[in-house]
């Protein structure tokens, strides 16, 4: 192929730059376990077309991926997935998704660098999938708040039952959201923002 033809290259859309103006970035990360709805939140909060690495599943991952309660998923995120939202002219908030596979969990350590806290969206249908992440940020020491994906045959519970099933300490904030909405997903991340806020004030 000639590459010499400027013309035959294809940049990012216009809308997907980022601002002239931009001069600071922050970075969370979204976590959980498999077919929470992390690449549906980063793709419903990010004011850019999201970047997501979501592949087909194939009978390779039989046996390999756990699909109790999500039989019905047919592509997962290999790498990660990546959204941007602008806070202020000068300030951006780059969101990343894990995978939620576990033998993809190497990946963490690059995605996890600089990051401020992290998001863990669980499904209570499935609470055990969540265990093993929540016990991984708490060993990086990573602060994280845990958002509940209300998926419409979800249980619900309440925030002092979910707080013991997850074993949180009573500072973590937990609150409720739909994934799929732009507004609910916003929300949550501002949860998080309010609370890294909180843990950064000083005392008294």
């Amino acid at each position: 192929m000639d590459f010499r033809d400027s013309d035959t290259l294809v940049g990012p859309a216009s809308e997907d730059l980022l601002p002239d103006t931009a001069t600071m970035a922050v970075k969370i990360v979204v976590v959980g376990g498999f077919g929470v709805g992390k690449t549906t939140l980063v793709g419903s909060v990010s004011e850019i077309r999201p970047l997501t690495t979501e592949e087909t599943m194939t009978q390779e991952g039989a046996g390999v991926d756990d699909l109790a309660g999500v039989e019905r998923k047919t592509s997962t995120t290999v790498a990660m997935d990546f959204g941007r939202i602008s806070i202020s002219e000068e300030l951006v908030l780059y969101v990343f998704g894990t995978p939620g596979q576990e033998r993809f969990w190497f990946l963490w350590n690059g995605l996890f660098e600089g990051a401020l806290g992290a998001v863990v969206l669980v499904d209570t249908r499935r609470l055990e999938v969540s265990f093993e992440v929540i016990g991984r940020l708490e060993d990086r020491g990573v602060p994280f708040v845990v958002a509940v994906n209300a998926f419409p045959e979800s249980p619900a519970h309440p925030v002092d039952e979910l707080r013991a099933a997850l074993d949180l300490t009573p500072e973590v904030p937990i609150v409720t959201c739909d994934a799929r909405r732009r507004e609910s997903s916003r929300d949550v991340l501002l949860t998080l923002m309010r609370y890294l806020y909180d843990l950064a004030a000083p005392a008294g």
